[in-house]
């Protein structure tokens, strides 16, 4: 296992650098740039800003030195639209927002699509069984763009008892809705594959064998059919964390929580592009590690497993 991890994380290597040059190529390679704007600047003011911020330098030495300043000084450059500003800076105001309610709707939509799928099996044909289906299908027809302004409406406007955006330092209250509004969508999913994979593990031999013997159900349950009905559940959940912080652009824009998805959009629309490389390449790793973690805790599922 610790070979594998270390090939993991040698791939990964390559993997970043070629996205950062991709990136950087797409995003200098598109018409304007983020000096331009509707009043052109003097050619010998626009020479001299590109100077500064080394925009003048063949676009080989550009990448060049950008790699060179991430990893010898985790640098991403200076902010191209914020004076004064670096990219680091903006990614270590936003990410710790993002990252807050993300974990707390990633843990809630974990927590209760596994109770609900594994409920839903156990009980199959029955009340409960149709009941959370039915809720996972409608939870599945409402994705974060429209349970946003649902949650809005029916909270805040008609009742009054959560405020509508914001984040107040991460005060609970403003957190419920971002949180309910991005993890409801994941929890449908959650639950349907934990619902299928348990359907298909008690209805496995070892299963049958196991209540053959005279043991109890929630024997049966939690000791053979939990871990390997949950091992699907496991290679969604990690996609599904880096999902979770990336497409989080819509609860930070509709609630204006100040996460880095909010950023993220703010720096396309003003050319910014060293904040959009920073956290492009932010995203890119929280990516390749969490699905290294997805891999390991299968392989800690299945024994079985050789990588």
């Amino acid at each position: 296992m610790t070979s594998y991890i270390i090939r993991r994380l040698l791939v990964a290597i390559p993997t970043l650098i070629l996205l950062v040059v991709i990136c950087y190529l797409l995003m200098f390679s598109a018409p304007g740039g983020p000096f331009t704007s509707e009043r052109p600047l003097p050619p010998q003011v626009m020479a001299n800003i590109e100077a500064q911020y080394g925009l003048d330098q063949p676009m080989w030495k550009q990448i060049w030195d950008y790699l060179v300043g991430i990893v010898t000084r985790f640098d991403f450059g200076p902010s191209f639209a914020y004076r004064d500003r670096d990219v680091n800076d903006i990614i270590q105001q936003g990410f710790p927002v993002t990252l807050t309610y993300g974990s707390i709707a990633f843990v809630l939509a974990t927590v209760v699509g596994v109770a609900l799928g594994v409920m839903a099996a156990i009980r199959h044909n029955t009340v409960l069984d149709y009941i959370a289906v039915g809720a996972t299908f409608s939870a599945q027809a409402l994705p974060n763009f429209v349970m946003a302004p649902i949650l809005v409406i029916v909270f805040t406007w008609q009742l009054g008892w959560l405020p509508g955006g914001g984040w107040a330092g991460g005060q609970w209250q403003y957190v419920i809705l971002p949180v309910v509004a991005l993890a409801t969508s994941y929890m449908a999913s959650i639950a349907r594959i934990a619902r299928s994979s348990m359907l298909e593990t008690l209805n496995a031999n070892f299963i049958r064998t196991a209540r053959a013997k005279g043991l109890p159900e929630r024997t049966v349950i939690w000791r053979h059919a939990m871990k390997p009905a949950m091992m699907p559940v496991v290679s969604y959940l990690g996609p599904t964390f880096v999902a979770m912080i990336t497409g989080s652009v819509v609860i930070d824009l509709y609630f204006s929580t100040g996460g880095i998805g909010q950023l993220y959009v703010l720096s396309a629309l003003n050319r910014d592009y060293s904040v959009m490389l920073g956290i492009t390449i932010l995203y890119g790793a929280l990516t390749i590690l969490f699905n290294l973690v997805a891999d390991v805790l299968y392989a800690w599922l299945d024994p079985k497993i050789r990588y």
